[in-house]
């Protein structure tokens, strides 16, 4: 049988019985210009009422009948109308402004419509002040051909300007003329959804103010494909992704190739948590400016409209959306920790049973709770197990003994998740080998002002990716891990009883060589604090945590107790702007067919957010009221003016770029700077009282005079510089030192910091001279960390200038203050350099002792054998 007549018939078996009308909901007969029928954003999907709404799409049109723009008559309209619904789909994609007869006959068939605003994008439309007028006019007269009826899904002001139109106009300009004409479609229709369809020629380009996200991908390769709709899930963030064309052309390729194409693609789409895919298109009749394409055959139909395999694959993979009904799923245990949390736990309980998940289990911990849990708990189907209060990880732990799944789900008590979020974690663990997998944590759709003002201030559980599918963090709201891997490490730390847990087992997992996963569509609703005084508490908590985890990770953090991360910071309150850079790689004359942005961030411009900046503000204005006693100091208040300004600035310019929201005013965006000036503050005292300052203690065993020392040691047997690298590291763990691996770009092999001001570096180097001997080189430095030598610098200053101006008691303070600094700066290069003299000693020793074991063992008549000397050069 052929590849058609196979496909044909599956599609009308699917068509007549399959097609899950929940998936593919239809628009509603009309009545009148109510926007309470309009589809809606919600997280990643679109939605109308309660309803998830997947968008099983088509292109219709260009037509060149009745004259450029117009469409086929409408018996032909109602004929292709009739055949796309039949065939499973319920949405049509537009590229002109359609009469209202069309919008009527799509609602008759239960198809909504995506309408295109056409204007000259392929021209330079900002090189004059009157085309832009004239476009404003064309795009608000075609919103209102349209406004009201209830077949319009969105209006897409924008398809593919050209890269070398963005290139000559400059990325601002454009978007800035975008969100123009986003405003004025929201104006003319009110509650309409918006997008601009986009292409990998031109994806930087940042559209804040549209409600979802449309690209055009055409990619032959399965494996590109994939990989590229995981890049643009990433670029779409917080909203909906809809891929408004894809297909594949079969004059070039063959009919069977674009049906199974067709079918990959379209499975390949929604599995990677799309929210809507558009096949490129339905006949191969269509027009350009007028004029025929008769070279391409993108076409589910011929231009006689005779079907093609093309069509019944779509049907097929359409009706099984988002993912196929043969696929088998694993046992997960969903785990929901609770302590006190009879607020929100009856709303997560109630979303967890209506999961649409074929095989899971809910285990709820009450973590000795104090108010009606349990009693919430007991009515819903869940493994209730009640325990005296431990603390979160305990509570996790207690989950996980309980669980009888292949995978533990972890969610919060005050979070729900989306219908299908075990499905997307689930497929995320299938397509590759990871440890654990998350998603993100949305805010809830009707939640308060003051909570949206949180949900854009920094703190909040966000997760950090390294690629588009790998994540370095995950947070424990939206979490779930294999159970074998969290037992093999012991499951979480019991020290963490409020937060830090999450991270914790992240980096266990990872050192155990695990991977993270990351499945955009994985979408939990996770309520966020709602008062001032529980955002400060929440922080506060978060400060204690990362003081325990730099007590148990010290390599993780730096000197002033920051923790850096490899990669990328997500989340609405993630990311700070200040020193933000940013490039646009257009390639040669704005030929790279993907272009792609690239952002920039010093360590310096990220300070003013960042907890240690308070303590230099709290030092400038300490060393200012000295000035009532040494008048010079007083020049440190302009400094310490800029100091102040500078967060303020940051905070200020961080809330006006939140994007333009319905009820957001400008009081709550004030709200939202405010509690960036507070999060820091709050998140230093969680530090101090954690015990996490800059000046706290290291362990030192021992001093050696800080100069530049080089070695060589001499083996009797090769190993890699890496291994033994690796073995000194792990000697310099153990001993709780602060360490660093040297990065790709670095010449030194390992830093070792002892405080604020000091610390040495170590270069290795292994010559290999034959019959598996080696010759290591080793080369040891001190080194002062540049905060203590402006420290040092500036003190010494004004020093000076009180000795020169006589003022000898101010003089001699700081000038013992700066004897003080220097021993201490002293102190800590002999302490790193005794540190690292200590491991490498105990390393050779060990080498030694096993060399020569093994050389009596191989060799026994000899007694003594040297094979290793230690020598300092």
């Amino acid at each position: 049988m052929k590849l058609e007549n196979k496909i044909t018939t599956r599609a009308v078996a699917t068509a007549m019985f399959a097609t899950p009308v929940e998936k593919l909901h239809r628009p509603p007969n009309r009545r009148g210009r109510s926007s309470v029928h309009k589809a809606r954003v919600e997280g990643k999907f679109l939605f109308r009422g309660e309803t998830k709404l997947l968008l099983a799409g088509v292109t219709y049109g260009p037509f060149a009948s009745g004259g450029e723009g117009e469409y086929l008559d409408p018996k032909q309209v109602e004929q292709d109308f009739s055949r796309i619904a039949a065939s499973g789909m319920n949405s049509v994609r537009l590229y002109t402004v359609p009469p209202r007869w069309l919008l009527d006959a799509a609602q008759r068939h239960g198809l909504w419509v995506m309408v295109g605003l056409p204007w000259e994008q392929h021209v330079a439309f900002l090189e004059n002040r009157k085309r832009p007028r004239l476009i404003a006019r064309r795009v608000r007269e075609g919103v209102r051909a349209c406004a009201g009826h209830p077949a319009v899904l969105a209006y897409a002001i924008g398809n593919e300007i050209p890269a070398g139109i963005v290139r000559w106009h400059g990325r601002e300009a454009v978007e800035q003329f975008l969100e123009t004409l986003s405003r004025i479609v929201r104006k003319v229709d009110p509650g309409a959804l918006t997008t601009y369809v986009n292409y990998p020629t031109t994806e930087y380009l940042r559209l804040n103010f549209i409600d979802f996200l449309c690209f055009n991908v055409f990619l032959e390769s399965e494996e590109r494909f994939d990989a590229y709709v995981a890049r643009l899930q990433n670029i779409a963030g917080e909203r909906p992704l809809v891929l408004s064309e894809i297909g594949l052309d079969s004059r070039r390729h063959g009919r069977d190739r674009q049906a199974e194409m067709m079918s990959n693609q379209i499975t390949t789409a929604f599995a990677a948590g799309c929210a809507g895919a558009f096949v490129f298109s339905y006949t191969d009749e269509w027009h350009r400016g007028g004029y025929p394409i008769e070279d391409w055959d993108f076409g589910l139909t011929d231009r006689q409209r005779r079907p093609k395999p093309a069509l019944a694959a779509a049907a097929s993979a359409f009706a099984e959306i988002p993912f196929r009904r043969s696929e088998r799923w694993p046992r997960i245990s969903v785990a929901v920790c609770s302590y006190d949390g009879e607020k929100t736990l009856g709303e997560c309980l109630s979303k967890i049973e209506q999961l649409d998940y074929p095989d899971y289990e809910v285990i709820v911990v009450n973590d000795g709770s104090n108010d009606a849990t349990a009693t919430i708990a007991s009515r819903y189907k869940v493994k209730l197990v009640n325990t005296k209060n431990g603390g979160l990880s305990a509570a996790r732990n207690v989950a996980m003994d309980a669980a009888t799944g292949e995978i533990i789900a972890y969610i919060d008590d005050d979070a729900y998740p989306d219908r299908d979020w075990l499905k997307y974690l689930a497929f995320a663990f299938r397509n590759g080998d990871c440890a654990a997998v998350g998603g993100p944590n949305l805010l809830p759709p009707h939640s308060s002002p003051l909570a949206r003002c949180v949900a854009h201030s920094p703190g909040g559980p966000a997760h950090v990716l390294i690629s588009d599918r790998v994540a370095e963090h995950l947070p424990g709201c939206n979490m779930a891990v294999r159970l074998d891997r969290l037992t093999e490490i012991g499951g979480f730390d019991a020290r963490f009883r409020v937060a830090g847990d999450d991270v914790d087992a992240c980096w266990r997992l990872q050192e155990k060589g695990g991977t993270l996963g990351f499945a955009p569509s994985a979408v939990v609703w996770h309520h966020r604090r709602g008062s001032l005084a529980s955002y400060w508490k929440q922080q506060f908590h978060y400060g204690i945590a990362e003081a325990l985890l730099e007590r148990k990770w010290p390599e993780k953090y730096n000197i002033a107790g920051h923790l850096t991360w490899a990669g990328q910071l997500y989340g609405s309150g993630a990311a700070g702007i200040l020193g933000l850079r940013e490039r646009i790689y257009h390639g040669t004359w704005g030929s790279a067919p993907f272009q792609s942005i690239e952002r920039f961030q010093s360590d310096w411009a990220a300070l003013p957010l960042t907890p240690e900046y308070y303590l230099l503000i709290a030092a400038l204005a300490a060393a200012s009221l000295l000035g009532l006693i040494f008048t010079p100091l007083l020049l440190l208040l302009l400094p310490l003016a800029l100091a102040i300004a500078l967060p303020i600035w940051t905070a200020v310019k961080r809330a006006s770029s939140i994007p333009s929201k319905p009820k957001f005013s400008r009081r709550w965006r004030a709200m939202v700077a405010f509690f960036h000036l507070l999060q820091p503050l709050a998140r230093l005292c969680g530090r101090f009282a954690g015990g996490l300052h800059p000046w706290r203690n290291w362990r030192a065993s021992g001093f050696a005079f800080p100069r530049p020392r080089g070695f060589t040691v001499w083996f009797e047997t090769s190993t890699s510089i890496q291994e033994r690298l690796a073995a000194l590291e792990s000697a310099l763990h153990a001993n709780v030192y602060m360490l660093r691996r040297g990065r790709e770009f670095d010449r030194w092999d390992l830093d070792l910091r002892i405080g604020l001001f000091g610390g040495a570096k170590l270069w290795a180097l292994a010559e290999e001279h034959g019959e598996g001997k080696q010759l290591i080189r080793l080369r040891l430095r001190p080194t002062c960390k540049s905060s203590g030598l402006i420290m040092l610098a500036g003190l010494s200053g004004d020093a000076l200038l009180a000795f020169f101006d006589e003022l000898w008691l101010p003089g001699a303070i700081v000038g013992t203050l700066v004897i003080v600094l220097a021993l201490e700066t002293l102190r800590e290069c002999g302490a790193a350099i005794a540190a690292f003299l200590s491991a490498l000693n105990a390393q050779v020793k060990g080498a030694l002792k096993s060399e020569v074991t093994k050389s009596k063992h191989d060799q026994p008549e000899r007694e003594e054998v040297a094979f290793a000397d230690f020598n300092e050069r």
